[in-house]
């Protein structure tokens, strides 16, 4: 028993020397975890070099775009073929992707060699060799009748600029077939494959064998977005941010980058951790001085590394008694296999000599103890260099996700991987102690870079077909030059029919005249009082106006309308609209004061005269009995009798549309147009009064209160009408008629909105006419408004949303409830979404905080949806707006017209491109009018005073004359 123990002893003493003398000697190859955390820092600065534009010629590291925008989302489909170029071996695969409700993929291959003579002959007899395989395989397993498309894995650097070309760079491990660098190998495998005419094979992809295995590895595992290969050769990619990468135009999405880490060091980077061995290695190989990196981790270097260090311990007398075999001397006589099979377990020290053994050596117990330990430093080494490299890689991915902990996989593939019995442990481990606030998952790919080329075919055809299906559906919104024009003159025609008497009746656009008949010209002064009702708010305003200088103050106190008084009795509601204005009267010290009055009242009604206005029906969740058919005004009058505290002059009953345009014209006397554009869509101008039929008189202007929303009803725009158009229209709050949701002001819809019906003191409408009058319009369907105001926006692209996710395009064809839920997507979303500023991760949380769980690819094709809804609304904008500053530069007789267009609206003012695509086709349109557009301050508001002000300038000169 005691002699078991002494040779225990003796055993571990012996090992402990060895390993001792092993560290000494090997020193600077044992790196501490400050060093590895230095070798990430120097990693991720050549990242950032590589992805820039500028400094990307200079870069080692050089990130290269491999145009793989997407991983596979389970939906792939059919049979694809596959070819891997870059190993000892040449596979040929076919690979049959089904969903069949679960993923599931079936795979046949065949490995053909790659003999010197081709690998490092001529480029195009490699080509022809590899046509040759593909033609025998296809012979083989029956596949000459079909049209299939291909992945090429084609493990060597290449510059892509679409997924189907890449210009070789460089060759690397032991390719060296010349006139293949610095061209475009797929055109060079197309080209050998003519050679073969009954081969009918499309090239789709041609993919890096890092790719290929993230790929395979996405497959099976969603959170894979990281593909690593140690083999023969190392390498890493993983999915970029595309607004990161300077050297690809556009900034959406996402798109798999191939780092090439094997150059890492190549410009001097890590000369401080390079050792004797490593230079040695270098100057003997195919490729001195280039990847540097890929020398200290990969299967291809580490059996000549090893070899290196013990020739020079035993020249040093420090293995094998001084003495060397002339098999030692031989490059290549130790292979990373050998080194695999020394660090073995239980077996290692056994299998150790047995190797040394066949080198021609005569080890003891101690040699065979060191060059194990040699083998185990080697090892690992460089799997921690390929640990502080991937670690710099996840830090990226965390830091563009901006999260404090990060969850992924990271698919691995290769030899020394797969055969080092300690490899995948100890980088593992280390991975985990550089970057503790990752979760990650490592998953070893199953044929990865064959099945992976495969699988990103599958991806490219899937994205191709769906392409294709969401732009078919986008088309539908891209209104042409010759439409646009079109729609121009229609408007233009429906304008015509609202002035005149006869055709008045059936125009779908009202032309309503306001009795607003001049615009302010700065003598304006006083204190004036607005009102402000059209929804659950209630707004008092004392607007002092001061001429010369044009100055214009206002104080408002907003007031709640609760839902009893809403929908109570008329006397209570105008009886509690009354206690506002006396309670602000009160707050301003103004309690006894007779002010002139202008009243926003954003309801349907008819007009008579400015102070008259008849209410036709109540909108937006208003009930109050004993309104409809009465004229606000006198009931506001009543109000104010029954109180009895103070008297206001009522001058006017106001239109925003018209505020908005008064405003304006305040500060810019070309101003003639007021345009709504937010959550209702109107538009006002002023009209010569000899063109307005519907009003006595032809001396003067008048302003018009076009109500252009229900422009189309009468089927004129029918070509533009989409399905999706239809469905928001017959879902609507007001299916047949133009008003808002309860509760909630809508920017535009007047107290003239459709159904809107004009009764003038000049009888110019028979009782029978107003009858026509009002079954048209009760029918009506604001058509033009759905496709342009915000109120409608947001759930025209809910409905494609639905549309796109039932046929498998978005969501991963589940269509949650939250977007089944009417009015969830409301318009300002759209702006967010479509903001410039917005990266794709918040336009992923906007979509979350919905309840729409999407991928980057998903988040895309909401941005374009979004794009092409707002930009539709904006192009039909200006082509009304077009038709209107046309016919004043025509009913003016001018050649060329500057005229200014006073806008307010929450779709104007806070979507990032509608002002600019509304401007544009304006002067597209109207190419002979000069157009200027000016932004109004609370048309509601100081509008409502300034047309009070302008209606009491006008009654004292009528005075006076």
């Amino acid at each position: 028993m005691f002699a078991v123990h002494l040779m225990a002893f003796y055993f571990t003493k012996l090992k402990e020397d060895q390993i001792k003398k092993v560290d000494r000697f090997l020193y600077h190859m044992r790196l501490s975890d400050e060093t590895l955390l230095d070798i990430m820092a120097r990693f991720q600065a050549e990242m950032q070099k590589g992805l820039g534009k500028d400094t990307n010629p200079t870069a080692s590291v050089k990130m290269l775009p491999t145009f793989v925008r997407a991983i596979p989302d389970g939906s792939e489909n059919g049979e694809f073929l596959s070819l891997d170029l870059g190993g000892s071996k040449f596979r040929v695969l076919k690979v049959q992707v089904s969903e069949e409700g679960k993923r599931n993929v079936q795979m046949e291959s065949q490995f053909y060699p790659t003999p010197n003579e081709i690998i490092r002959g001529n480029g195009t007899e490699l080509f022809e060799y590899v046509a040759d395989c593909l033609a025998d395989f296809m012979k083989t397993k029956e596949l000459m009748q079909k049209k299939l498309p291909l992945g090429l894995t084609f493990s060597f650097p290449c510059k892509q600029t679409k997924l189907e070309e890449g210009i070789l760079l460089s060759w690397t491990k032991k390719f060296k077939a010349r006139g293949v660098q610095g061209t475009d190998v797929v055109s060079s495998l197309t080209n050998a494959m003519k050679r073969h005419q009954d081969l009918d094979v499309d090239i789709l992809a041609l993919v890096n064998d890092t790719v290929g295995t993230m790929m395979t590895c996405a497959y099976d595992d969603p959170y894979c977005e990281v593909g690593v290969i140690i083999g023969t050769g190392t390498n890493a990619c993983y999915m970029e941010d595309m607004s990161n990468i300077d050297l690809v135009e556009g900034d959406e999405g996402r798109m798999c980058v191939n780092t090439e880490w094997g150059a890492f060091g190549d410009d001097g980077a890590l000369e401080d951790i390079r050792t004797e061995f490593d230079r040695e290695l270098d100057l003997g190989s195919l490729n001195p001085g280039k990847q540097l990196f890929e020398k200290m981790i990969s299967g291809l270097y580490l059996g000549e590394l090893v070899r290196l260090i013990l020739l020079k311990m035993a020249k040093a007398g420090l293995l094998f008694g001084g003495e060397k075999s002339s098999a030692l001397h031989i490059k290549g006589k130790i292979e990373t296999r050998h080194v695999a099979a020394m660090e073995r377990y239980k077996e290692g020290l056994a299998n150790t000599r047995e190797i040394l053994t066949d080198l021609g050596l005569e080890p003891s117990d101690a040699d065979c103890i060191a060059v194990q330990h040699v083998c185990t430093i080697v090892s690992f080494r460089s799997a921690n260099l390929c640990a502080a490299a991937l670690a710099a890689i996840l830090t990226r991915l965390r830091e563009n996700k901006k999260l404090v902990r990060l969850r992924t996989t990271v698919g691995v593939d290769g030899t020394l991987y797969k055969i080092h019995p300690q490899y995948p442990k100890r980088l593992h481990k280390v991975v985990r102690k550089l970057v503790p606030n990752c979760d990650v998952r490592f998953l070893l790919s199953e044929s990865g870079s064959t099945k992976g080329a495969a699988m990103v075919t599958a991806v490219a055809s899937r994205l191709q077909a769906q392409r294709k299906q969401i732009d078919k559906v986008l088309a539908l919104f891209r209104l042409t030059q010759e439409q646009l024009v079109g729609i121009r003159n229609k408007m233009r025609v429906e304008f015509e029919y609202g002035l005149k008497k006869d055709t008045h009746p059936l125009a779908t656009v009202k032309m309503l005249p306001t009795y607003v008949c001049g615009m302010p010209d700065g003598t304006e002064k006083g204190k004036f009082l607005a009102l402000d009702l059209g929804g659950t708010n209630f707004r008092v305003l004392l607007v002092k106006i001061r001429s010369g200088r044009r100055s214009v103050r206002m104080y408002n106190k907003i007031f709640a309308i609760p839902l009893e008084i809403m929908q109570g009795t008329g006397e209570e509601l105008f009886d509690h609209i009354v206690q506002c204005i006396a309670d602000f009267l009160d707050y301003m010290g103004l309690k006894g004061a007779q002010l002139p009055l202008g009243f926003t009242f954003s309801f349907p009604c008819r007009q008579a005269s400015i102070d008259k206005g008849t209410l036709i029906e109540w909108t937006k969740g208003f009930k109050a009995t004993d309104c409809e058919g009465e004229d606000v005004v006198d009931m506001l009058r009543e109000a104010i009798k029954r109180r009895n505290e103070f008297d206001l002059d009522i001058v006017a009953v106001v239109n925003d549309t018209v505020g908005t345009m008064m405003t304006c014209g305040y500060e810019d006397s070309n101003c003639e147009v007021g345009l709504i554009a937010g959550t209702g869509s109107n538009m006002c101008y002023m009209e010569e009064m000899r063109n307005i039929e519907l009003v006595e008189g032809d001396e003067g202007k008048m302003c018009i209160n076009t109500e252009w929303g229900g422009f189309g009803d009468n089927g004129c725009l029918d070509d533009i009408h989409t399905q999706y158009d239809k469905e928001v229209d017959e879902g609507s709050l007001n299916p047949g008629k133009q008003s808002s949701q309860p509760g909630r002001k809508r920017e535009g819809s007047s107290h003239f909105g459709p159904p809107l019906v004009c009764v003038y003191t000049s009888n110019v409408l028979s009782h029978g006419a107003q009858d026509l009058v009002e079954k048209i319009s009760s029918n009506t369907k604001p058509r033009y408004e759905k496709m342009t105001s915000g109120m409608y926006l947001g759930e025209i692209v809910r409905q494609i949303l639905i549309d796109l996710t039932k046929q498998g395009l978005l969501f991963r064809g589940q269509i949650s409830e939250r977007l089944r839920t009417r009015g969830i997507f409301e318009t300002k979303f759209l702006s967010q979404i479509e903001s410039d500023r917005l990266a794709l991760l918040q336009v992923r949380r906007i979509l979350q905080q919905l309840g729409l769980d999407s991928t980057c690819e998903d988040s895309i094709v909401v941005k374009e949806v979004c794009g092409a809804v707002s930009r539709r609304a904006a192009q039909l904008y200006g082509a009304g707006l077009a038709a209107i500053v046309e016919k004043r530069r025509e009913d003016q007789g001018l050649e060329h017209m500057r005229i200014t267009v006073g806008v307010d609206g929450t779709l104007y003012k806070l979507h990032p491109h509608f002002s600019r695509i509304l401007r544009e086709t304006v002067k597209e349109l109207a190419p002979q009018c000069d157009v200027m557009f000016m932004l109004s301050e609370d048309g509601s508001g100081k509008g409502a005073a300034l047309i009070t002000a302008v209606a009491k300038r006008l009654q004292q000169a009528q005075r006076e004359h």
